[in-house]
Formats: C-alpha cells, sequence, structure tokens
C-alpha cells in the first residue's frame, strides 16, 4: 500500500526552478540548448523524460550541470520503504541497499564479511553501525574494534577498510552521497 517500487525522479520541476531563478524564458533555454520550446515544455511538466544529452544540454543553457538537476529533482514520491528479505538459509556476505535512488544520502548494510583488502575513501562524511556481530576497522592508521551497537563516525576523505571478525556480522553505512558537496574538498595527506 504505502510501498513503492523504485520511482523516476522528477527533473522537469528542477529545471523549471533554475530557469525561474535565472529569470529566462523557455524560448532563451531552447535557444543556447538547441532544443525545442514544445520539448522543454513538455519536460518541464513531466510529459517527457530527457536523454542524458538532452538533459546536459538544458544544464548547460542554465549554466548548471546535469548532476545538480538530478541531485535538485523531486523524487515521484516522497516516502519509499525498502523490506527486508526473508530469513537466509545460508549466510553468505551481501550487501543491499536501503534507500532507493538518487537522494542526498546513501544507506546500505553489509551481511557477513565482504572484501577486506578494499580500501574505502568517501568525498563526505559517514556513519558505521555494527546491528549484529563485530568488526575491525583501519582509519588514518589507527585500528578500532566495533561491537554490536556501536558506531563509527568518519569525515569525508579518510582512508579506511574494515573487516567482520564474527560470523553472521551485519553493519549499516549510511553516508552523504557523493554527488552533494557537503564537506569541501580538504588536500589529501
Amino acid at each position: 500500500m504505502g510501498d513503492h517500487k523504485e520511482q523516476p525522479l522528477r527533473v522537469g520541476a528542477a529545471v523549471r526552478r533554475r530557469r525561474r531563478a535565472l529569470e529566462l524564458t523557455l524560448a532563451v533555454v531552447a535557444e543556447r540548448s538547441g532544443l525545442s520550446v514544445p520539448f522543454l515544455s513538455q519536460i518541464e511538466n513531466e510529459r517527457a523524460r530527457p536523454s542524458r544529452g538532452s538533459l546536459e544540454k538544458v544544464a548547460d543553457a542554465l549554466r548548471t550541470t546535469a548532476v545538480e538537476l538530478l541531485a535538485a529533482a523531486d523524487p515521484a514520491c516522497s516516502v519509499d520503504v525498502v523490506h527486508a528479505e526473508g530469513p537466509e538459509a545460508d549466510y553468505e556476505p551481501r550487501m543491499r541497499s536501503l534507500v532507493r535512488g538518487h537522494h542526498q544520502m546513501h544507506a546500505q548494510e553489509f551481511t557477513g564479511d565482504h572484501d577486506a583488502g578494499r580500501e574505502f575513501q568517501y568525498r563526505n562524511d559517514q556513519l558505521m553501525y555494527v546491528a549484529d556481530g563485530a568488526v575491525d576497522v583501519e582509519a588514518e592508521g589507527r585500528a578500532y574494534r566495533l561491537g554490536r551497537g556501536d558506531t563509527l563516525y568518519l569525515t569525508g576523505g579518510v582512508r579506511h577498510r574494515w573487516r567482520a571478525t564474527v560470523a553472521d556480522t551485519r553493519v549499516v553505512v549510511v553516508a552523504v552521497a557523493e554527488h552533494i558537496e557537503a564537506v569541501r574538498d580538504r588536500p589529501r595527506r
């Protein structure tokens, strides 16, 4: 009932807001982008979905980027439920997204272990929460042991890696999306 499948973003509202903020007419945007006024009107009114190329032309005409327009787009629904999968008969390592679509934050759940040798470095801040089990984390040359209920906060740019130390470990990682400039780029060490 309140459960929605992944919905497309409504980029038309973002295009309209940006055009109006710049006090441009559809005709000016059409001239700058090489697209027709009727097509731009259809985009703004959600009657047409622009291709990646068309969206980039619109973004250029509006002195922005396609990524920024997508980030400013309204989701087709504001509430989305991601149901847990059924009980696992085997506890193979897996990852699942807890948030669908293109949003300002990402959340993932890791069950079991993953590629423990892989080093991560995110542009923005993230929070790691151990729902079950335990993990060892190496960040900025220091080791941390986290157990059930523990959290670790990492600021953007921190290089880190982690591994599960207990079978059936579940870790939830929540991060500010990469397309958001939440933290100014820090110089790399």
